[in-house]
């Protein structure tokens, strides 16, 4: 049901993660404190003015901030934790449409006791664009490529940028 990582295993975030499994959430990339996740806008994800609803973008930035905060693999002692979101903030740079490959990418920069604060900053490029091989201007190129990103993945440009505060509390 929910997509697998690139090593093939689920992360427990999307095992019975129905909003991501119907946005098409597909995994490149985890590691602690990271994830960069990948989808394509479709019809259905966009507003009556045609392009990416805001929700959408949220609701994408919002998987990789889940993704990034829980362990894929809990260790000893964090099995009955979760990581949830105590805030969050978005700010919608640019518009995203209907066929573009949307990117996200989420990163801790810091954590202390049981809260951490999280940015994700979400690209859209074209489905051509979002291969090492295509480059347009004003997207990113491989060597500039955002911390984390697999190098076979460039993003395009930056449309939003998430912050997410998160808190570990026990799984009820």
């Amino acid at each position: 049901m929910a997509e697998v990582t690139i090593s093939g295993d689920t992360h427990p975030v999307l095992k019975d993660d129905y909003a991501s499994e119907w946005m098409g959430i597909e995994v490149l990339a985890l590691d602690d404190g990271h994830a960069t996740i990948r989808m394509a806008l479709r019809q259905e994800m966009l507003n009556g003015f045609g392009m990416a609803h805001g929700g959408m973008i949220f609701a994408f930035g919002d998987t990789a901030f889940a993704l990034a905060c829980n362990p894929a693999s809990p260790g000893p002692g964090e099995e009955g934790n979760i990581t949830i979101a105590s805030g969050v903030d978005i700010n919608f740079i640019k518009p995203a449409f209907r066929g573009q490959i949307l990117t996200a990418v989420a990163n801790r920069r810091a954590s202390t006791g049981r809260s951490g604060l999280y940015d994700i900053q979400i690209y859209a490029a074209a489905p051509h664009a979002a291969t090492p091989e295509a480059s347009t201007a004003g997207a990113l190129t491989a060597a500039t490529l955002p911390g984390g990103l697999p190098a076979d993945v460039l993003p395009g440009e930056l449309v939003a940028e998430f912050r997410g505060r998160s808190r570990t509390i026990s799984k009820k």
